[in-house]
């Protein structure tokens, strides 16, 4: 038994002598089998083309004007893409038209945006997607004064007592508090020659209502909203209702009725003093079409988790959901409602489950591929061996006929010159160990028509003439 260094010595020589004879077979193999293994990176590279980039860190979002509800939605939105590793950049705006502008604008860096129902049309644009809807935009009317009876504002052949020479906001131009004003003007058949509107965003328009500056302003904005709160709980402004809010409904298809009980806005003074009937839209999250589908999946994870859970006027789980969805729904979000977020979410954070899955659909496709041509490898590199020393058979097949048909004594040492080229060539011959066999059966042909020639006399005959074979009773069994 040798000594622990002996053993020590001959373990570190064995592996290195195994490391160098590996790195040899696969060098060989990189040589012979190149031409598949090109392929399978052709094939590789195109499904890698193919599939989504990363999803950007990054992204822009249009919200509206400042104090109204978007604003704060927007940084809900926010904190939650901050939570995943994305930064939400939020960019104010001066409303749903200049929302779907920007995101229909191809140049354009905004990728998403909040938007009233029934703002745009999707014949008007292009590029634009839906995630669908998450959340009711009541459609408000305050004015200030003395609180009027509810005929004042009934609208008889086109005209209504309480619009007449009064002021009032109706949002700014391409603002949804503005085109959701028009359309029920529009509806109800009012002549709005004769009216004195103004256009004030939705901050300015409180303010302004509070002051006595206008004396009544549309606001469509959430329940929850600064400016509609601030009105609400202010004891000089009143709120009008929608008796005909049936009819509007039938009318204008992305409109809902709410129905607010007497006293939910305010228990303590009782208001409002009945039970009323809202108008409301609803406010659609859209998107640039070319959203990564990832940050697709995100925005409506947030949709769940923010506008899913109950409020004043939606049910727990009634939102995001795909009511007054204009726009063409995105695949992604049609996908997200039938099947909820990917199943790697629940276990991973975003970013490793987004890079999981990109391993995913680039890997799984390529080994489905990959497989049939790695389970021919082995038999292309052994035809490819075996085609060598073939190759080098046939030559020496070749030389042997020569010796045989056209012999000449002057030129043997061509022909032994010949053998040791072809013999350096069967040297150069990488082959694995299952054809050592078929290796040295080709180099001992060689060395045998070698000795042949070197016999000293015509290859593969003798120094005696054949003779006849003597029968043993003399007679030929032929004859």
């Amino acid at each position: 038994m040798g000594s622990f260094k002996q053993n020590t010595q001959e373990t570190f020589l064995g592996i290195s002598e195994t490391a160098r004879e590996n790195w040899g077979d696969f060098v060989q193999f990189l040589k012979e089998a190149w031409p598949l293994l090109a392929l399978l990176l052709v094939i590789l590279m195109g499904i890698w083309w193919y599939a989504d980039p990363p999803p950007p860190r990054h992204v822009l979002m249009a919200t509206g004007s400042p104090g109204g509800s978007y604003e704060d939605l927007g940084k809900k939105y926010a904190e939650f893409f901050a939570k995943k590793g994305v930064v939400l950049e939020l960019v104010p705006s001066m409303g749903a038209e200049e929302n779907i502008a920007r995101l229909s604008d191809r140049k354009d860096p905004i990728q998403a945006a909040f938007v009233q129902a029934g703002v745009g049309h999707p014949k008007d644009v292009s590029g634009i997607q839906s995630l669908g809807s998450i959340g009711y935009d009541p459609i408000w009317f305050f004015y200030n004064g003395p609180e009027l009876p509810q005929s004042d504002f009934a609208i008889v052949n086109r005209h209504a007592k309480y619009f007449s020479n009064r002021k009032i906001s109706v949002g700014v131009k391409g603002s949804g508090t503005h085109a959701q004003a028009i359309h029920i003007l529009t509806a109800s058949g009012m002549d709005k020659s004769a009216l004195q509107f103004v256009h004030l965003p939705g901050e300015q328009a409180v303010k302004a209502l509070q002051r006595g500056e206008i004396d009544g302003t549309f606001i469509v904005d959430a329940f929850e909203a600064p400016n509609v709160q601030e009105l609400l709980k202010d004891p000089k402004i009143h709120l009008v209702t929608f008796r005909r809010a049936a009819a509007y409904a039938k009318r204008i298809p992305y409109y809902h009725i709410l129905d607010v009980p007497e006293g939910a806005f305010d228990l303590e003074r009782n208001f409002p003093g009945e039970d009323i009937k809202l108008l409301a839209t609803s406010t659609n999250l859209l998107i640039d079409d070319r959203m990564h589908p990832a940050i697709q999946f995100l925005f409506l994870e947030a949709a769940r988790e923010i506008n899913g859970k109950a409020s004043f006027f939606a049910h727990r789980g009634e939102f995001p959901s795909f009511k007054d969805s204009l726009f063409p729904e995105s695949p992604v979000a049609v996908h997200y409602e039938k099947n909820n977020y990917p199943l790697l979410s629940a276990y991973f954070p975003f970013w490793a489950a987004e890079f999981i899955s990109r391993l995913l659909f680039v890997l799984l496709p390529f080994c489905v591929l990959a497989y049939p041509v790695l389970r021919v490898l082995p038999s292309y590199r052994m035809r490819l061996m075996y085609n060598k020393i073939n190759r080098l058979y046939g030559t020496l097949k070749t030389y042997e006929q020569d010796l045989l048909m056209g012999f000449s004594a002057e030129k043997r040492d061509d022909y032994l010159k010949k053998l040791d080229l072809l013999e350096y060539q069967a040297l150069n011959i990488q082959v694995s160990k299952r054809l050592a066999g078929d290796y040295y059966a080709l180099r001992t042909s060689i060395d045998y028509v070698r000795n042949c020639l070197n016999r000293g006399m015509h290859p593969y005959q003798s120094n005696e003439e054949p003779q006849p074979y003597q029968y043993t009773d003399g007679v030929d069994p032929d004859l």
